[in-house]
Parts: structure tokens; C-alpha cells; sequence
């Protein structure tokens, strides 16, 4: 055997061409002049320009500093002295049906008892939130909180 009788165990590999023009000429296929011709020129979609001009729905807009969660309406403790009696169990469902507070659609409020008044009755309270001071008052004539 010599060198000139060998033969390949594999044929030669062409090599790969690139889209920089190789064995096209001049234009390389892309035609002439123009956004089309140029390097990373594409056209944007027609359907885009319709989708821009749509009027954006997402985010919280010109209310974004405002909280997302119900806000808890408030009742002072000189108001329940006047609508209930001594030794009252009072409960949201209860004051909602008195209408000391108005009940929004579909979902029961959070209230509050704050310390505005004076409370002078034994009054038992259960499903509120109450402040300090209102509950200081609160146990001062002798009701309590739950």
C-alpha cells in the first residue's frame, strides 16, 4: 500500500455557506435598495398599528396610590350608647340592621368602634374591631370585647 492508492473512509464535507452573499452576488437575494435590503430591517406587522392604538385596561391607572383593600367603615362608641341598652350583645350583622352603618353589595364590612363619645352602658362586643381607646372605655362602664 502507498500513500497515493489510499482512499477515504468518509467523503469530504462541503462547508456550510453563510447569508453574508458567498455564491450569491452582489444583492445576495435580498433584492435591491430599501428597508427590506438592509441589515435587520423587517417592517412591522399591519396588525400591530391597530393594537397600538387600542386604549390600554391594565394597571390601576391615575388611582394606583389607592389601597385595593375595602377600607373598614368606622362607628363611634357615643352612637351605640344611644341606640342600645344595658347589657346589649352587639354584632355587625346587628348594627347593619339598625343602619347605623350602610352594608355594601355582596360583601359584609369591616367596622370599626372608635373612641368618639362617651359610653355609659354595659355593652358586650363581638366581631369588631375595636381601637385602644374605645376598648379602655369599653371595659371602664363595664362592658367587654370578643
Amino acid at each position: 500500500m502507498q500513500i497515493h492508492t489510499i482512499k477515504r473512509k468518509t467523503k469530504n464535507k462541503k462547508s456550510q455557506s453563510v447569508g453574508r452573499g458567498g455564491t450569491r452576488g452582489k444583492t445576495s437575494g435580498r433584492g435591491t435598495k430599501g428597508q427590506k435590503a438592509r441589515a435587520g430591517g423587517k417592517l412591522r406587522p399591519e396588525v400591530r398599528d391597530f393594537i397600538k392604538r387600542l386604549p390600554k385596561l391594565k394597571g390601576r391607572g391615575k388611582n394606583s396610590n389607592l389601597s385595593i383593600y375595602a377600607r373598614s367603615l368606622s362607628l363611634n362608641v357615643g352612637v351605640l350608647d344611644k341606640v342600645f341598652s344595658n347589657g346589649d350583645i352587639i354584632t355587625p350583622a346587628i348594627v347593619i340592621e339598625k343602619k347605623l352603618v350602610s352594608a355594601r353589595k355582596s360583601s359584609r364590612p369591616t367596622i370599626k368602634i372608635l373612641s368618639g363619645g362617651d359610653l355609659t352602658k354595659k355593652i358586650i362586643f363581638s366581631g369588631f374591631v375595636v381601637s385602644t381607646k374605645a376598648k379602655e372605655k369599653i371595659e371602664k362602664a363595664g362592658g367587654s370585647v370578643a
